[in-house]
C-alpha cells in the first residue's frame, strides 16, 4: 500500500480573488491614525445585491472610510452570484468569494498514515457529538462550558490542519470512513440516546450535513497574504461565516470579533424540519451547539444586536465580559420627511409593513381588525409587504381568503360599488413607492409577531413619528421602551383593545410618536452604529500583541506600519506590579540588600538617563 504522503492542491473549493471595479485608493497610516485592515466574513450577505444583512455591512463599510477592508463572502446559491454586486468604496481594497451550496470534489487520495489522523480526528468530532448532554438538545436549555467543548475544538482544529497539509477534506468528508466514525460514535458507552437510535440514512444525512458545514476547512484563504494579513476578523454572523475567523485565530493569531443581530443557534433551532428523526436533528443540533460555544470561547469580542440575543449568547457559553450590545443604525433621512410632519396620516387607518409569512401571525391581526370595526366602523387595515417562497405565498393566499370572509365588500347604497376595508399592498408600487409612504399612510402601526428577532420594521415606524401597538416578543419591548403599546401574542382581544386606544385618542397618538422619534433618532441610527464600531475595532487591536512588523520594500521597518492603538509586548505594556511602582523603580532580582551610598550622596547604582525613561 502507498504510505506516501498526497501531494498537496492548493486550491480546494471554487474560491474566487477579485479587485471591486474603480481606482483604488492608497491607504496610509498617519501620525495618531487608527488604521486597521479588518477581514470582513459574511454568509449570505455583503457584498451581493441579495443577502441577508447587506444594508448594516455597506452602511458599515461606507462610514469607516479611514480603515481597509478585505470581504470574505460565501454565496447561498447560484442566483445570488449571477445577480453581482452592490457598487464597492474605495477602502474595499480585495474581496474572495466562495460558495456554500456546491463543491466539487478535490480529488485528493489519502496515504495510510493520513487516513489514520482524518479517522482518529473525526472519530473525535463525532464523539464530541454522541456524548452531548441529551438535556441540552431542548431548545432553550443553557449549554454549560465542559470538557466537551474543547473535545469539539480540538478536532475541529485537527481537521482544518489536516486539510491545510493535504489540500482539502471534501472527500474524505463523504468517505465511508466518515460515517462509520459516527456509527462508531453512536454505539460507544456514554452515547446520548437519541444518537444510539440512529440508522444508516440517519447517518448519512449528518454526515453530509457536518460536511456542508466544515466546507470552510478546505478554502485557501489563511495563508499569509489571505486572513492571515489583517489585524482582526469581523464575522456578521455565527455559524459558516465565523469558521474563518476561528482558522484565522488558530494560525495566524488574528483576534475574531462576532456580531450577531439574530443569534444563529436561534434560527437553527427554528428551522429544523419537522420530519427529520429524533437522531438527526439531536447530532444536528449538537454539532452546532459546539461550533456556537466554540466561536462565543474564542472571540475577543461578541456584539449581540439587542438584548434578547444577548441572553441567547449567554444561554450558549458566551462570556459575559466580552459581550457589548451594537444596535443596528438605519439611515434616517429617507424618513425625516414624514416624521417630520405627522398630520398627513388618515387618523381611522392601520398599517402593518413586513415580509408576509407564518411568524407575522396576519391571522390575529385581521381577526383583531374585526373586532375594532364593530367599535369603529370607518377603520381601515393596509398590509404592505410581499411573500417569498412557496410556504410564504400561500400564507398570503390564505390572509387574502380570510380577510375576504370577513370582510365582504360594503358599500354605503344598492348602486354603489363595494370596497373591502382591508388592502394588500407591494412596497413601490403607485399607491406605496417607498416604506416612508406606507408608514405615512397610517396613524398607528401594527407588529403582530409571534416570533422575531429585531424588529426593523418598528424602528422605521419610529423614525417617522408614528404611535405602535407590538406583541411582546424578541426585542420589541427594547425597542420600544415605552413609546409604544405592548401586548401578548396571539391575543385578538387585546390587539383590538390596544388599537382602539390610540385611533380614539388623537393627543396620545401624537405624544407617542415624537418620543418614539427620539428615542430611535437617539439610539439606531447609523452614526451610532458605526462610531461604536469603530471604538470596538480600536479595543479589539490594542490588546492583541502585533505578530508582524510591516516592512517596505528594501526591508526597513515602515513608519507607521501598524495602529496607534495596537498592543506592542514589552516591558512597558507588561502587567502592572501590585505595589503600583513601575518597573524602572524595582529593585534588581539578584539584589540582597539595598545599595549604601558614600558620603557624595551618590547611589551604588549609576543613574538612569532621562532618555531612558521616555523608551
Amino acid at each position: 500500500m502507498d504510505n506516501r504522503p498526497s501531494r498537496h492542491r492548493p486550491v480546494r473549493i471554487r474560491s474566487s480573488r477579485c479587485e471591486p471595479p474603480a481606482q483604488r485608493r492608497l491607504l496610509t497610516r498617519e501620525i495618531g491614525g487608527a488604521f486597521v485592515r479588518v477581514g470582513l466574513l459574511t454568509e449570505g450577505g455583503y457584498p451581493y445585491v441579495d443577502g441577508d444583512a447587506r444594508l448594516w455591512c455597506d452602511r458599515l463599510v461606507q462610514g469607516l472610510g479611514q480603515h481597509e477592508f478585505d470581504v470574505y463572502a460565501f454565496s447561498h446559491s447560484e442566483r445570488q452570484e449571477a445577480e453581482g454586486w452592490v457598487p464597492l468604496p474605495p477602502q474595499v481594497s480585495r474581496v474572495r468569494t466562495a460558495p456554500l451550496w456546491t463543491a466539487d470534489d478535490d480529488g485528493v487520495v489519502y496515504g495510510r498514515r493520513t487516513r489514520r489522523r482524518f479517522a482518529e480526528a473525526y472519530g473525535e468530532l463525532a464523539a464530541a457529538l454522541c456524548t452531548a448532554p441529551e438535556a441540552a438538545a431542548a431548545r432553550s436549555v443553557s449549554v454549560p462550558v465542559d470538557p466537551e467543548a474543547d473535545r469539539f475544538g480540538n478536532a475541529l482544529y485537527a481537521l482544518a490542519e489536516l486539510a491545510r497539509d493535504e489540500g482539502g477534506l471534501i472527500g474524505a468528508l463523504r468517505s465511508e470512513t466518515a460515517v462509520r466514525a459516527l456509527e462508531s460514535a453512536s454505539r460507544a458507552p456514554g452515547a446520548v440516546r437519541a444518537a444510539r437510535t440512529a440508522r444508516v440514512p440517519d447517518l448519512l444525512d449528518v454526515a453530509a450535513h457536518i460536511e456542508r458545514a466544515l466546507r470552510p476547512l478546505s478554502l485557501d484563504w489563511y495563508e499569509d497574504d489571505g486572513l492571515g494579513a489583517v489585524d482582526l476578523c469581523h464575522a456578521t454572523t455565527g455559524g459558516a461565516a465565523a469558521l474563518p475567523g476561528l482558522l484565522a485565530g488558530h494560525f495566524a493569531g488574528v483576534p475574531l470579533l462576532v456580531t450577531e443581530y439574530g443569534v444563529r443557534l436561534r434560527a437553527y433551532y427554528l428551522g429544523v424540519p419537522g420530519e427529520a428523526s429524533s437522531a438527526v436533528r439531536t447530532l444536528r443540533a449538537a454539532f452546532h451547539r459546539g461550533l456556537a460555544a466554540e466561536v462565543y470561547r474564542r472571540a475577543a469580542c461578541i456584539t449581540p444586536g439587542n438584548t434578547h440575543a444577548r441572553r441567547w449568547q449567554e444561554r450558549c457559553g458566551a462570556d459575559r465580559a466580552k459581550l457589548r450590545t451594537v444596535y443596528p443604525g438605519l439611515e434616517t433621512s429617507r424618513f425625516a420627511e414624514v416624521g417630520e410632519s405627522p398630520d398627513g396620516a388618515d387618523p381611522y387607518t392601520l398599517v402593518w409593513v413586513g415580509r408576509i409569512e407564518p411568524a407575522k401571525d396576519l391571522v390575529s391581526l385581521l381577526h383583531a381588525f374585526a373586532r375594532i370595526r364593530t367599535h369603529e366602523p370607518t377603520a381601515r387595515l393596509r398590509i404592505v409587504g410581499a411573500a417569498s417562497g412557496a410556504e410564504d405565498t400561500a400564507y398570503l393566499g390564505h390572509c387574502r381568503a380570510l380577510a375576504a370572509q370577513l370582510f365582504p365588500d360594503e358599500a354605503e347604497g344598492m348602486h354603489a360599488v363595494g370596497d373591502n376595508p382591508v388592502s394588500f399592498e407591494d412596497i413601490g408600487g403607485p399607491a406605496v413607492p417607498d416604506p416612508a409612504e406606507a408608514y405615512g399612510a397610517g396613524a398607528v402601526v401594527v407588529l403582530s409577531s409571534v416570533v422575531e428577532g429585531f424588529p426593523i420594521s418598528l424602528v422605521e415606524a419610529m423614525l417617522c413619528g408614528r404611535a405602535t401597538v407590538s406583541t411582546d416578543v424578541g426585542a420589541v419591548v427594547e425597542v420600544i421602551g415605552g413609546t409604544g403599546l405592548v401586548v401578548p401574542p396571539r391575543n385578538p382581544r387585546a390587539l383590538a383593545e390596544a388599537c382602539l386606544a390610540l385611533l380614539r385618542d388623537p393627543e396620545r397618538r401624537e405624544r407617542l410618536g415624537a418620543a418614539a422619534r427620539a428615542r430611535a433618532l437617539e439610539l439606531f441610527t447609523v452614526e451610532q452604529n458605526v462610531a461604536a464600531f469603530h471604538g470596538i475595532y480600536l479595543e479589539v487591536v490594542s490588546h492583541t500583541p502585533v505578530r508582524r512588523m510591516p516592512v517596505d520594500d528594501s526591508g526597513e521597518p515602515l513608519p507607521f506600519g501598524v495602529p496607534a492603538e495596537a498592543h506592542l509586548p514589552g516591558r512597558w505594556t507588561g502587567p502592572h506590579h501590585p505595589t503600583g511602582r513601575p518597573r524602572w523603580a524595582e529593585e534588581p532580582e539578584h539584589a540582597t540588600a539595598p545599595a549604601r551610598t558614600t558620603g557624595s550622596h551618590q547611589s551604588h547604582h549609576e543613574p538612569v538617563p532621562a532618555a531612558e525613561g521616555a523608551r
